[in-house]
């Protein structure tokens, strides 16, 4: 296993990272336990999860994620072998079961979500914090357009000072953002370097063959800010896997259980999709492999987050961090991005 500087940080993390967001949801404990400890056999030793997990969100199911993350620490003994992240969520989303709704990145608001994450990740501190997603309007969770709203939001100022306090106090090691724009991620960096307050490490965006739109701007920013990014979603919910194709709905799939995973099934990203599974098959590359390897190989990613209902899923997903891809794959990659770029951002 590869790893690599987390930012500026003393941490080095592995290339894969796994990913957690159907524990509590589409796997129980036992199973949420055994991806764990396979990650941690292959050489994984980044976690990542979130307040909200798991995924889709529920009051029923809220906080379920890192309550069995917790569980785990507290079987296993070993807490201090993981960079852990988690997240604090933000307002919408369909969320009016956290801290009584209308979520902000204010004082209040980290501070009781950050306490409530570290009881239930039975630990006292997260390596990597992150805000899930903007409080501001802007375009994120597949919105590519800038659509411009005047409205109030907690200055990005007081939100550093917020998580900087959390910093001080020991509680996290480092902060990350998460869907942000070149602008925010700008604006936090800017106002880290200006004000001596914690600086962003990361940047934890959607990137997959059927959404390379972190590569417009964000991409200089992550490399010359040294701000990598983790990179989600980098199956495309699945569909590169191949198991989607000529529109099959796999029983137990998540884009089969949720009418909600509807980011990457539109006309346009399931006939590029159909591309990127063919050329892999055509050069004997299980296609999966084929387009986590790609994630992975990019010069602005410091980590590519995996994510597995089975341990099978799990095993071809550690898989791709072996293979290179020749530069013929890759040229042909190139042709059909050109052809079909970013349908499904």
């Amino acid at each position: 296993m590869e790893y690599r500087q987390l930012g500026r940080s003393d941490l080095n993390v592995s290339a894969l990272c796994l990913g957690s967001m159907t524990w509590g949801e589409q796997n129980n404990e036992a199973e949420g336990f055994a991806q764990i400890d396979r990650a941690r056999a292959a050489g994984i030793n980044f976690l990542d999860t979130a307040e909200m997990y798991p995924v889709p969100p529920r009051g029923e199911t809220y906080g379920a994620t890192e309550r069995i993350i917790g569980n785990y620490f507290k079987a296993r003994g070993n807490r201090a072998d993981w960079v852990l992240a988690s997240k604090v969520a933000g307002p919408g989303n369909g969320i009016d079961y956290i801290r009584g709704g209308n979520l902000k990145h204010n004082r209040r608001h980290i501070a009781e979500a950050l306490d409530a994450s570290l009881k239930r990740l039975q630990t006292d501190w997260i390596d990597l914090y992150q805000l899930h997603w903007p409080e501001r309007s802007t375009n994120f969770f597949g919105q590519l357009g800038y659509r411009h709203q005047e409205q109030d939001f907690t200055p990005l100022q007081e939100t550093l000072e917020a998580l900087g306090e959390q910093v001080k106090a020991g509680k996290i090691r480092h902060i990350g953002l998460s869907n942000e724009t070149p602008w925010g991620t700008m604006k936090f960096l800017q106002l880290a370097d200006s004000l001596g307050l914690p600086r962003a490490v990361s940047i934890q965006n959607p990137y997959n063959l059927l959404n390379r739109s972190f590569e417009v701007g964000l991409a200089e920013v992550a490399i010359r800010e040294q701000c990598g990014l983790l990179a989600y979603s980098p199956l495309a919910f699945g569909m590169l896997s191949g198991k989607y194709e000529n529109g099959a709905r796999p029983v137990n799939a998540r884009i089969t259980l949720f009418s909600r995973f509807a980011r990457y099934t539109n006309p346009q990203a399931q006939a590029a999709c159909d591309r990127y599974v063919h050329l892999a098959r055509g050069h004997d590359v299980d296609p999966a492999q084929m387009a986590l390897a790609f994630v992975t190989r990019q010069p602005f990613v410091t980590s590519n987050i995996i994510g597995a209902t089975t341990l099978e899923q799990l095993e071809s997903n550690l898989g791709s961090a072996s293979l290179e891809l020749s530069d013929e794959l890759l040229a042909a990659i190139e042709a059909i991005h050109r052809e079909q770029p970013n349908p499904a951002p």
